[in-house]
């Protein structure tokens, strides 16, 4: 066996590295896209509770072991669904690096914040209405299910607290930070797009407006 110095080996000893190929990289992300979007599915109906991974793989068209092999297990399935669904892909990003965190940012004006967060909102909400509305079931029967809509409770909470600071530099908002964050968090609710936009049948663009004129009107009056 040749030993090296160890000021040798920077120069001599090639470090193997693992090597994933770009076809078993898309091959992996298109198996965990049609895994997510059976459960998108069969989490919403028939439900959460009453869905088995074993009904999910076959859904998918894979392996029940593959399902453990990619999620671990069926909480973390759907916890993976829930942020696939806030954010509308699969990228590890953090929500405070998205585009539209940097658009609201740049605008000035507390109307012209919220009605650009307002359209971020609606299209938020088109998308996951259905797998939020699962979980809320899901939650008041399945202590895993309702940890889950624990944390996506207090992570929005966090959120609106961020928006409630950069809304604050208008100059525009008349009550405490934590007042608006509370108002922003309450209007955000995806039950209130429920309610009006799928129940009373409303345009988007109007729930869109009744966002802005609501927590406009609220920040802008002194506590």
């Amino acid at each position: 066996m040749k030993l090296y110095r160890i000021e040798d080996y920077a120069v001599r000893v090639t470090v193997k590295r693992r090597y994933v190929s770009p076809r078993r990289a898309e091959q992996a992300r298109q198996t965990r896209r049609a895994i997510l979007d059976a459960a998108a599915k069969l989490f919403v109906d028939p439900g959460y509770a009453a869905t088995p991974l074993t009904a999910v793989a076959a859904e998918a068209d894979v392996a029940v072991q593959t399902v453990y092999a990619v999620f671990g297990s069926k909480r973390q399935l759907l916890s993976d669904l829930v942020d696939v669904t806030l954010v509308g892909d699969d990228e590890r990003m953090a929500m405070a690096e998205r585009s539209f965190v940097a658009d609201i940012r740049a605008l000035a004006g507390l109307r012209t914040k919220l009605i650009r967060f307002a359209r971020h909102l609606a299209e938020t909400h088109a998308r996951q209405v259905h797998v939020m509305l699962a979980l809320a079931s899901a939650a008041t029967a399945d202590a895993d299910a309702a940890a889950i809509w624990r944390k996506n409770i207090e992570d929005r909470r966090r959120g609106m607290a961020m928006f409630a600071a950069d809304l604050e530099v208008t100059g525009e908002v008349r009550v405490s930070q934590e007042r608006a964050a509370d108002v922003l968090w309450l209007a955000q609710d995806i039950r209130n797009y429920d309610w009006l936009v799928r129940e009373r049948g409303w345009p988007v663009e109007r729930f869109e407006r009744w966002f802005v004129d609501s927590v406009a009107a609220v920040l802008g009056a002194p506590d």
